[in-house]
């Protein structure tokens, strides 16, 4: 009789979640020269590895930051320059001692003339003031 034994891993398990639903970042009080504007959103999944539990506020957002720009990256590739509308979700897994962040960040690129405002991702505040644990 042959035994097949397999090593198994402990599974991640969600410790917490945020969400932020799709925001406008720009209104018509803005006075944008939009060319052109992305037929659909585009998404990007990111995931981080968080080194020390003390500093896991901090890494969350980082990892937001950190999101937002490799989308504008990957939309730059696509001749656009910013986006119109943004939303993102945080997720953080833990596995015995190990914590990790996923990061979904989706907006609705476009090719705008002109100069534009620096931007940050929207509602940052719900991971500043309630904690990513």
């Amino acid at each position: 009789m042959l035994f097949n034994f397999r090593r198994t891993e402990t599974p991640w398990e969600v410790v917490d979640s945020k969400a932020i639903e799709p925001v406008p970042m720009y209104y018509d009080d803005d006075d944008l020269d939009i060319v052109a504007i992305g037929e659909t959103d585009t998404r990007g999944t990111y995931t981080f590895d968080v080194k020390h539990r003390s500093s896991q506020r901090r890494e969350c957002q980082e990892a937001v930051i950190f999101s937002r720009q490799q989308l504008m990256q990957e939309i730059l590739k696509k001749g656009y320059n910013t986006l119109l509308v943004e939303s993102w979700r945080i997720t953080l897994f833990r596995r015995v001692k190990h914590y990790r962040v996923e990061v979904q960040y989706n907006g609705r690129p476009a090719r705008v003339m002109g100069k534009l405002p620096t931007q940050r991702p929207p509602f940052m505040a719900v991971l500043e003031f309630e904690t990513c644990h």
